[in-house]
């Protein structure tokens, strides 16, 4: 079965043909994860494509005009590019619920936003300062900001679209060529993009998509001719990223796995700290790095949060991500289903309470095929449990009680990740000091999963390094060039001075 779902073009991976009329190609099937259909096929790029991608690259950034331009030439380009993907947001929207089975209305919401990220650099490219430094003495010393090359980035399965936009936008921003990778199961979004970017002035191979799996990640991450790779996925991929680039000293940005811990006090009323919890939990059908996966809830309102986020989870509307009524959709793929539904299993072997859900839902025959696990409250658990510790990537919720703050805040840092956190009271100076005592790079206080292009996004231990957007982002798709200027009348001579200088 296949829906013949069309980009905005027909170019392939690396924009030059079509896949299925090259027979070096191996192709993918693109499956719709909400009933098992083929969307269509793209290539798996072998290692000469990657190559080619690359060649294309440096060539665009040593002889082209993009990393030439006037920084309010290329900041215009960028408002271009937002304008044009504003154009084509109802396609986007469409093309990407049938690619990773997000909700249609969760999709809108996010990529309505992606525009955003190109707006804000092409605001930090055009208001850009180069740093004059204090020093001693005749000299006038400043810095001056260069782009690194050749920029490789990887996304993933979730959010393809936005954690593209999050980097694709600095990077060219700060005047860098680009070769992506977005996952294997997700790539069609990504292609859309650049068709776009393309029709709306990019210069010939400033950016290229490569198609394919893990070999095709790891060519890339690999390629002596990337300056930097910029990677959202797993722990293990980025610790294999950090390796790989590690080898020729090239920067990497690594947004990695997370075990989120949401602690809820009891001087909040449980509904309402019920109702942001389950949109923690069971937003993206929680295949969030940053989704609320370990509820820390005080025991004053331990059972009254359990009997509402159960009671909530329980009312969520499943069904086909297309249709506007649908609340939450499939997991990416049946590997992923089944891997959530043995934590489940695991879980209930280790003692916890089934609150809701907990199998996969009874659905209209024409989704039967499709990658559903119904929204999960396991409640009763303990921080040694594996559903407790392990990253679920899933629609489940797991429920810990605590006693006071300071077991709290411990039972939250008592995990090997460290990306994202909660904090539900009405106490403000609690939140604040809790929101301090938390280790993880990105902190709310009564709600969620909220994100501006302004805000750097990353974690901590093993949820990576650097940080995706905001001003850190921006900077660090350049290197630092300093520039020492003598301003002084008379010559240099040291060794014709009676009384030397001071020797810096």
């Amino acid at each position: 079965m296949n829906e013949n779902t069309p980009l905005l073009g027909d170019a392939d991976a690396t924009g030059t043909t079509t896949a299925s009329d090259d027979a070096a190609h191996r192709d993918r099937a693109i499956v719709n994860p909400a009933t098992g259909a083929v969307i269509r096929t793209v290539a798996d790029n072998t290692a000469a494509e990657v190559d080619e991608a690359v060649r294309a690259a440096k060539a665009a950034f040593e002889s082209g005009p993009w990393p030439r331009m006037p920084r309010s030439e290329r900041a215009r380009h960028l408002l271009r590019f937002a304008d044009a993907i504003e154009a084509h947001t109802e396609t986007l929207f469409q093309l990407e619920t049938r690619n990773n089975g997000r909700p249609i209305t969760e999709t809108r919401a996010q990529l309505s936003r992606v525009p955003e990220w190109f707006r804000y650099n092409a605001g930090l490219l055009a208001t850009q300062r180069d740093a004059v430094l204090p020093g001693d003495g005749p000299y006038l010393t400043y810095q001056r900001r260069s782009p690194l090359g050749v920029c490789g980035i990887i996304t993933p399965f979730n959010h393809p679209l936005l954690i593209l936009a999050r980097s694709l936008s600095a990077a060219l921003a700060t005047g860098n060529t680009v070769v992506v990778k977005p996952s294997e199961m997700t790539p069609l979004t990504t292609l859309a993009l650049v068709d776009i970017l393309r029709e709306a002035g990019l210069p010939e191979g400033v950016v290229s998509v490569v198609t394919g799996g893990r070999e095709v990640g790891e060519r890339l991450t690999g390629h002596p001719d990337i300056a930097k790779i910029t990677l959202t996925g797993g722990t293990e991929a980025g610790r294999a990223a950090a390796v790989a680039t590690a080898a020729r000293f090239a920067r990497v940005t690594a947004e990695l796995g997370g075990k989120t811990p949401i602690v809820v006090f009891d001087d909040i009323d449980p509904v309402v700290a019920a109702e942001g919890a389950a949109f923690a939990a069971f937003v993206a059908a929680g295949q969030s790095c940053v989704a609320g996966s370990r509820f820390l809830v005080q025991r004053g309102i331990y059972d009254a949060f359990v009997e509402a986020l159960s009671a909530r989870a329980s009312a969520i509307r499943i069904g086909d991500p297309v249709r506007p009524e649908t609340q939450l959709g499939p997991l990416i793929s049946g590997v992923q289903r089944d891997k959530v539904l043995r934590l489940i299993s695991t879980g209930i072997e280790e003692g916890v309470r089934v609150a809701a859900g907990g199998g996969i839902p009874d659905l209209p025959a024409e989704l039967g095929s499709g990658y559903y696990v119904q929204p999960t409250v396991l409640a009763d658990a303990t921080m040694s449990m594996t559903v407790a510790r392990e990253e679920i990537f899933g629609p489940v919720a797991v429920v810990v009680p605590f006693d006071g703050e300071d077991d709290a805040v411990a039972m939250a840092n008592d995990n090997r990740f460290g990306l994202g956190a909660g904090v539900w009271t009405r106490d403000i100076a609690r939140g604040h000091r809790v929101a301090d005592r938390i280790t993880a790079g990105m902190v709310w206080v009564n709600d969620h999963h909220r994100l501006e292009p302004s805000l750097p996004w990353g974690g901590v231990k093993e949820s990576g390094t650097g940080r995706d957007a905001g001003q850190e982002s921006f900077d660090d798709f350049t290197w630092v060039k300093t520039v020492v200027v003598r301003t002084a009348a008379d010559d240099v001579d040291w060794y014709g001075h009676a009384e030397p200088g001071r020797l810096n």
